[in-house]
């Protein structure tokens, strides 16, 4: 059986370096964590670092802390005014970051790579690689300082119940048998944990990760992301061409919500989510495409700005306005997406 190869990951410029997969070998065996390299290298300072391509931003409590390409990863204390680099163990793309509380966090990325940090992102360790692999892991979630979970490309499915000391390919867990790309994992509240990814497929878990079940979606196209709501069981799956879905059952039944742009339905790949403190979501994409919704995803507001960026991830800078990230690195924002320094555009 043929493999449908979605036209991106999580965005464009995420896409010239996963295809570069096509080809390879596939998913290797359950496998332990990687020992560290005699000779570490890491990723190299920039001072532009802040304005390169940057896929994922998130908080560890008031900081905020982002990942990139060359390894890059950067931490904010002012809200995003300014941008720190730490010092990373890898010069390879990192594609997602993910914090259980103000000090521990995890980022993944190209070459299978894991990195892990105890201080609030300011110094990262490598737990885990696998070169053989040839391919990236594109999301990850942890359920408290030692129970954790990777997903990525080929099915790629990885657990750790230690922190991190040693990883486990549990891919085999998932009813995957053409070993879809997956490319996001989330909570669900009051319900379980969900995975969505290439050709429209779904998985969800009410025990952890444990066990999972296979869904049949409501749509063939990739899915990019997934974000639980603030109600009990309400989640959103969005991706190719601006489908998004809801649904109140923890992915039993879906409808489709509408997105209207100024020119008419919004068409752009959508690539991140955040839920705010307030309860209301932020959806992200190709086209500098923001969507907002204060009613639990039933219904969103949608801005493109205007100069088109393709964005990946969205986060609250903690001021009422936006953290948006995606090419051309990191840029704060109004809370519906708009520039700062012209209050008047999109509104």
């Amino acid at each position: 059986m043929s493999r449908c190869r979605p036209p991106a990951l999580r965005n464009t410029a995420l896409l010239a370096t996963a295809l570069s997969l096509l080809g390879f070998a596939t998913l290797s065996a359950p496998v332990i964590a990687a020992e560290a390299p005699a000779d570490v290298v890491y990723a190299t300072e920039s001072t532009k670092a802040a304005k390169s391509l940057i896929l994922d931003v998130v908080h560890a409590g008031a900081r905020l802390v982002a990942v990139g390409d060359r390894g890059h990863i950067l931490y904010s204390d002012d809200q995003g005014k300014t941008w720190t680099q730490a010092k990373v163990p890898t010069r390879q793309l990192l594609t997602a970051v993910y914090f259980v509380d103000d000090k521990h966090g995890w980022a993944v990325g190209h070459d299978a790579q894991i990195l892990a940090s105890a201080d609030g992102g300011l110094t990262w360790n490598k737990q885990f690689e696998d070169l053989k692999r040839e391919s990236p892991l594109l999301d990850v979630w942890f359920k408290d300082v030692n129970s954790g979970l990777a997903v990525g490309a080929y099915g790629a499915l990885m657990e750790t119940t230690d922190g991190g000391k040693n990883w486990e390919d549990v891919s085999d867990r998932l009813d995957n048998e053409d070993q879809f790309h997956l490319n996001a994992i989330a909570a669900v509240k009051d319900a379980g944990l969900f995975i969505v990814g290439e050709s429209g497929s779904m998985f969800r878990s009410a025990d952890d990760g444990q066990t999972w079940e296979k869904l049949e979606g409501p749509y063939e196209g990739s899915l990019f992301g997934v974000i639980g709501t603030a109600q009990p069981q309400t989640l959103l799956a969005y991706g190719l061409r601006g489908n998004l879905y809801r649904s109140t059952d923890f992915g039993s039944t879906w409808e489709q919500v509408e997105l209207k742009a100024a020119r008419g339905a919004l068409e752009f790949g959508l690539s991140g989510a955040t839920l705010l403190p307030d309860g209301s979501i932020v959806i992200v994409g190709n086209g500098g495409s923001v969507i907002s919704s204060s009613d639990n995803g039933e219904t969103f507001s949608v801005f493109n700005r205007p100069d088109r960026i393709s964005l990946s991830s969205v986060t609250a800078a903690g001021d009422g306005n936006l953290i948006l990230s995606g090419q051309g690195g990191l840029h704060t924002t109004q809370p519906n997406g708009a520039e700062i320094n012209n209050k008047k555009a999109g509104l």
